[in-house]
């Protein structure tokens, strides 16, 4: 869809709720910017052709719309803070619940961790991010990661090579972090499911 029929369709849904009827094609216009009511006319059929809405033929306010389907809301505990940098400890106390829509997230979050530093930059994970997490031990090479490395927590991108594993930052400005997970305390907590961000 494009900017200005969702811009659109966001009208006639709010319009609709304040005032219990469909506005004008000449208020659609003046609400939209559009110079002409025949510009209006042509996204409201675009829209009908889409399954959006329907038009009533010989109504002056013909604009019937299709009900939205029903946002999923997850509610998913918020439990502290992630390195996105050098690992650190994370609070494994819940903050605060945080309802979430679940079409934000590719995997359904288990809990939500506070980013801090500016690691993995590149892949669009920045500080103050809200990083939701899928808990699971297991991870693929090439994947997001929540991991636990001493007691502490970082999410960066995994690299497998036969028993060698290498936590990746996506930020030139840090160094890989190199594993042995025969010595010492590693695990994978998760897996990044997505993220929302703050203000």
């Amino acid at each position: 869809m494009t900017p200005i029929r969702q811009a659109l369709l966001d009208y006639l849904h709010r319009h609709i709720a304040a005032h219990g009827y469909p506005p004008s094609q000449m208020q659609i216009a003046a609400a939209l910017g559009l110079k002409q009511n025949r510009s209006a006319r042509l996204h409201l059929e675009a829209l009908a052709r889409e399954g959006h809405l329907e038009l009533v033929p010989g109504q002056a306010r013909g604009i019937r719309l299709r009900q939205r389907p029903a946002v999923e809301t997850l509610q998913v505990p918020l439990l502290g803070r992630v390195a996105a940098g050098r690992p650190i400890g994370s609070d494994a106390q819940v903050r605060r619940e945080v309802a979430l829509d679940a079409s934000l997230f590719r995997l359904r979050p288990d809990y939500l961790l506070e980013v801090v530093g500016d690691s993995m930059l590149l892949d669009g994970i920045l500080p103050g991010d809200l990083i939701g997490v899928h808990r699971t031990p297991e991870a693929r090479h090439g994947q997001t990661v929540v991991a636990r490395l001493e007691g502490e927590f970082t999410v960066k991108r995994l690299e497998r090579k036969g028993a060698r594993i290498r936590l990746l930052p996506r930020n030139p400005a840090y160094a890989p972090i190199e594993v042995d997970p025969r010595a010492g305390d590693f695990a994978i907590e998760g897996l990044f499911a997505g993220l929302v961000r703050s203000g």
